[in-house]
C-alpha cells in the first residue's frame, strides 16, 4: 500500500514540475519578495501572478489558475504608479517648477529615474528600480557594426533614434547642472549620457499610456506616461487582445484579458499591431510568427528597376512623392503590399498610358502589359532581397563567432531578418503561383 501511494505522490510531483516546464518560477528570488512586500504596503493586494524566466521570451508573469476571457489580470493601485505627479511631489519638485523654458515630461520622469537610481539604498523606490533591466537592447544602444546590419528603413530609423536622445541629453545639460545643490558629487557625473540612455530606454519601452492633467511647470508635450511596477513585467504577444486603462472608480490601473491562459502558463498582454522592426526600435525585442510582420522596401530598391531613359520617371516619382506612395511599402504573409503593387504599377505606365495616372493609384487595371511588367518587377524586388537577406545572415553568423562581446544584440537582428527571410520567400512562392517570370 505505501509503495502504491508514493508512486501516485512521485506521479502527482512529475505532473506538477510538468506544469512549470515553460517557466521556472521566481516568486522566492530576494528581489520579487522585496517588490511584492513594497507593492503590498503601497495597496496591492495578492493576484495570481507570479514572475517566472521562460524559455522563448525571458522574464515574464506566470499565472497560479487558469484564466477566462474577461478576468482581471491584474489592477495595480494609483500609489505604486510612477507618474510626474511623482517627480513634483520629491526633492526635484521645486527644481523643475523654477526652470525655464520648462522641461518635458519624458525629461522630468528621466531626471526621477537617475537621481533615485543614484541615491541606492536611500530611494523609496529601490525595490522597483532592482528589477529594472541594467541594460537594453533597443537601437539606441546597439553597437554601430549591428545597426549597419538592420534592414534599410530600420536603420534609418536607429540613426534618428541616437540623434533624438543625443539631442535631448544635449538640451537638458544645464537643467541637470541646476540639480547641483541636491548632491554631494558633480551632476555631470550622475546625469551622464549613458545614464539619460538608461532612463529613456527604461520609459520607452516599459510606461503604459495614462493622461495626466497639463501641468504649466511642463513644456507642452503631452504628459500621458507612467511606470508600472510589476504590471510591467508582462510580456508583448501578437495573438492576444487584452483591455487596459486607469478606473477612476478604484483608482488603478486595470488590464482585463480577453484571451484563455492555461495555469502555470505564462501570461501575455498586446503591446498593439507592431510589425517586428517596430517592436525592435521601440522595445528591443522580435516577435516569432508575428501576423503583423512586414518586409519594408525603400525607395532606392524600388526604383533601381526603372530606367533613368525614361523621360516621364521624376513625374512619376512626383506624384508617388505627392500621394504619400515611396513609403511604407512592403512585404508581408500574404505576399506584396497593395500599396508596393500600385507604386510599382504607376512606374511601369507606358508613354501611351501616363495620363492614366490616377486611375493607376486608385488601384485600376490599365493594361494586361502593365499589370504583368509590374509583377515581373515585384518578383525581381522579392528576389533581389531574399539574396540581400541571406548575405546579411551569412555576415551576422561569421560575426558571432569573432565577436562574443555582440552576441545578444546579434542574435536579435538575426532573428529580425530570419522572419523577415521567411516573409519574402512566402511571398516569392505566391509571386510564382501567379506565374510570373523571375528573369
Amino acid at each position: 500500500m505505501k509503495k502504491s501511494r508514493g508512486r501516485t505522490g512521485r506521479k502527482r510531483r512529475r505532473k506538477h514540475l510538468q506544469d512549470f516546464v515553460d517557466g521556472a518560477n521566481c516568486s522566492h528570488q530576494l528581489e520579487y519578495i522585496k517588490l511584492k512586500k513594497w507593492l503590498k504596503d503601497r495597496g496591492l493586494e495578492d493576484s495570481n501572478l507570479r514572475p517566472a524566466q521562460f524559455c522563448d521570451t525571458g522574464r515574464g508573469l506566470m499565472t497560479t489558475k487558469a484564466l477566462q476571457a474577461g478576468d482581471l489580470i491584474i489592477s495595480l493601485p494609483e500609489k505604486c504608479l510612477l507618474t510626474t505627479a511623482t517627480v513634483l511631489s520629491s526633492s526635484l519638485g521645486g527644481y523643475i517648477t523654477k526652470w525655464k523654458p520648462p522641461v518635458s515630461p519624458l525629461i522630468a520622469l528621466c531626471t526621477f529615474l537617475i537621481a533615485e537610481k543614484h541615491a541606492g539604498e536611500k530611494s523609496l523606490w529601490k525595490p522597483y528600480l532592482d528589477v529594472l533591466p541594467k541594460t537594453y537592447t533597443c537601437p539606441v544602444c546597439l553597437e554601430q557594426d549591428v545597426v549597419s546590419l538592420l534592414p534599410e528603413p530600420l536603420r534609418k530609423k536607429a540613426q534618428e533614434q541616437r540623434t533624438m536622445v543625443c539631442e535631448l541629453y544635449m538640451s537638458s545639460k544645464a537643467f541637470f547642472s541646476s540639480l547641483q545643490p541636491l548632491f554631494a558629487e558633480n551632476t555631470e557625473a550622475i546625469f551622464n549620457y549613458s545614464a539619460l540612455e538608461w532612463a529613456w530606454c527604461t520609459i520607452n519601452t516599459r510606461t503604459i499610456y495614462m493622461k495626466q492633467s497639463q501641468k504649466e511647470c511642463f513644456s507642452l508635450e503631452p504628459d500621458v506616461c507612467a511606470l508600472a511596477p510589476y504590471l510591467d513585467l508582462l510580456n508583448h504577444s501578437p495573438n492576444v487582445q487584452v483591455k487596459a486603462a486607469f478606473n477612476e472608480q478604484t483608482r488603478s490601473y486595470e488590464i482585463w484579458t480577453n484571451s484563455r491562459c492555461k495555469k502555470y502558463e505564462e501570461v501575455f498582454i498586446c503591446y498593439g499591431p507592431h510589425d517586428n522592426q517596430r517592436l525592435l526600435l521601440e522595445y528591443g525585442f522580435v516577435a516569432m510568427n508575428n501576423p503583423h510582420s512586414s518586409v519594408y522596401v525603400s525607395s532606392d530598391t524600388l526604383l533601381k528597376y526603372f530606367p533613368p531613359l525614361d523621360k516621364q520617371r521624376n513625374a512619376k516619382i512626383s506624384i508617388l512623392k505627392d500621394h504619400d506612395f515611396l513609403e511604407n511599402l512592403t512585404f508581408g504573409w500574404d505576399g506584396p503590399s497593395w500599396r508596393l503593387l500600385t507604386a510599382l504599377k504607376l512606374l511601369s505606365l507606358g508613354a501611351d498610358e501616363f495620363t492614366c495616372w490616377k486611375r493607376a493609384l486608385l488601384g485600376g487595371v490599365i493594361s494586361a502589359r502593365n499589370e504583368q511588367q509590374a509583377l515581373n518587377i515585384t518578383a525581381k524586388i522579392c528576389q533581389f532581397l531574399i539574396e540581400e537577406t541571406q548575405h546579411v545572415l551569412l555576415q551576422i553568423s561569421q560575426l558571432k563567432g569573432n565577436r562574443e562581446n555582440l552576441k545578444n544584440h546579434l542574435g536579435l537582428v538575426e532573428a529580425l531578418r530570419l522572419e523577415d527571410l521567411k516573409i519574402l520567400q512566402k511571398s516569392a512562392e505566391i509571386l510564382c503561383d501567379l506565374n510570373v517570370p523571375t528573369t
